[in-house]
């Protein structure tokens, strides 16, 4: 069944004949998803999520339906779709749409409107599926969002800003293609249906943000006084941000970099563009290959940090042209400029692994005069400048270790999910102890999703006395830092 064909049902994905394949998979990750499952099993009867309608925006992938499915088995109702056009794993969507029980002509599982390679256009669209439709009401919202990226929160926040205001702005005027695609789809839905995002923004309860950059919108809106309901900030949780964004990306760049291009890194030199925890990441993951590995940082203890750890810390514009391989990770735009990939090498690889493709300038490049874009395969493409060197941009600028390959693996997975499950558990459980404020779970959350993964690697935590606690001024239990520890 193709894409095309579904378009009338409440589900939208590539290909259900994939279902078995995904689920297969899905299978093969709880094994290796310890805190997901053991919290799935410590909540299955108390259903703690009854009543929760989640909208999810996050990359549709294995990991993900397993964290879907742990979701639905605390009693919530999910409608998905993936935070990024590329990310999307085809054959995880044709699962989750399915569900465990149903089969490709009868599927039963949870709405999913996602697909590997689509459209700013369909993205959006999916977006707004997600976010409507619930218990089969189509004018029927969301009252939790569990977001990556923010994209979601976004269009509410921006659908209420819009309609208090009495107009949309002219699409025409935007700065970007895709915010162009965005005020499209909010002028023709505030059009159709006056007051709809206001009224989904009043059912919400509340949002838990997955990444540095969704977690950033959060704050400044906290701060203008504009946060429509309370979030929590999942990214800043100790096991997500020191987990996956180190460890998954130690694991994933390369990964990516090599399903796209097989070129050998050992003796190869790479650039790093910000050396935060995925910076660190990559950083690592290029070294451990035979990499020689540059850092570019505008923060003195990030580049401190990097000279420490023995990298060469350097300015983008002094090893623009000596460079074999440029990767950005600074959740920042404009770092790399199409006159900067003028000047690299011949098949230079650039590509990025922060959450959105502003990093790299993919418009500018694409305005060169003279230069010619070569498809080499889906998410490779040779831009050959007119002098006849070219440079080889993966994921057109998007996230290249979910666009070329799948991402980080599903343990580590497991530590960031663990957390979000928690916090949607917090947030709908005790909605009344939250403001329209930015929060961090708690310490000894942090050190129970830890504490999940353990056995999984044979760690045995020693334990400590009673006189050493009394000693250090903590409980015997934990949590054992305080809240301003830096890991």
């Amino acid at each position: 069944m193709s894409a095309t064909e579904q378009q009338t049902l409440d589900f939208k994905v590539a290909d259900l004949s994939l279902a078995e394949f995904g689920r297969k998979e899905i299978r093969l990750a709880e094994h290796e998803m310890p805190g997901l499952m053991r919290t799935r099993e410590e909540f299955a009867a108390s259903q703690p999520l009854k009543g929760a309608r989640i909208m999810g925006s996050l990359h549709m992938t294995i990991q993900t339906a397993v964290l879907i499915e742990t979701l639905t088995a605390l009693g919530a109702e999910v409608r998905w779709v993936s935070c990024n056009i590329f990310s999307t794993q085809d054959h995880a969507a044709a699962a989750v749409a399915v569900g465990p029980n149903g089969t490709p002509e009868d599927p039963q599982g949870v709405p999913v409107f996602a697909w590997k390679g689509e459209t700013l256009e369909e993205y959006w669209w999916c977006t707004e599926q997600a976010l409507t439709g619930f218990s089969g009401d189509a004018d029927l919202g969301p009252n939790m969002i569990l977001d990556d990226g923010g994209d979601a929160t976004m269009l509410v926040h921006k659908g209420t800003e819009f309609e208090k205001a009495g107009a949309v702005p002219d699409p025409a005027q935007a700065e970007s293609e895709e915010f162009q695609v965005f005020l499209t789809l909010l002028t023709r839905s505030v059009a159709e249906t006056p007051g709809k995002w206001t009224k989904i923004g009043q059912d919400i309860l509340g949002v838990t943000e997955e990444t540095t950059t969704g977690v950033h919108r959060l704050y400044e809106l906290a701060q203008q006084g504009e946060l429509l309901f309370p979030a929590i900030n999942v990214n800043d949780s100790v096991t997500k941000s020191k987990f996956d964004n180190l460890y998954g990306c130690r694991h994933s760049l390369v990964d990516g970099i090599n399903r796209a291009t097989d070129v050998m890194l050992a003796g190869k030199t790479a650039v790093i563009c910000g050396f935060g925890d995925v910076g660190k990441g990559s950083a690592e993951s290029l070294r451990a290959q035979g990499a020689r590995v540059i850092v570019t940082e505008i923060d003195p203890i990030c580049a401190l940090q990097a000279s420490m750890q023995g990298y060469q810390v350097a300015r983008l514009e002094d090893v623009i042209s000596t460079a074999d391989v440029f990767i950005t990770t600074t959740g920042n735009k404009d770092i790399i400029m199409a006159a900067d990939m003028a000047k690299m090498k011949h098949q230079a690889i650039v590509g990025n692994i922060g959450h959105f493709d502003n990093e790299i300038d993919v418009a500018g490049l694409g305005k060169v005069d003279g230069i010619e874009r070569i498809n080499i395969k889906p998410q490779v493409d040779e831009y050959r400048f007119p002098d006849g060197h070219s440079i080889i941009l993966l994921s057109e600028g998007r996230l290249l270790n979910l666009g070329n390959a799948t991402g980080h693996p599903s343990f580590v997975m497991s530590n960031s999910f663990t957390n979000q499950t928690i916090a949607q558990i917090e947030l709908f459980t005790k909605n009344d102890d939250y403001e329209k404020q930015v929060y961090v779970l708690p310490k000894h959350l942090d050190e129970k999703v830890a504490r999940l993964h353990l056995d999984a690697v044979g760690a045995l935590l020693t334990e400590l006395r009673p006189d050493q606690a009394a000693y250090i001024g903590v409980p015997v239990e934990g949590p054992y830092k305080p809240d301003h520890y830096r890991y």
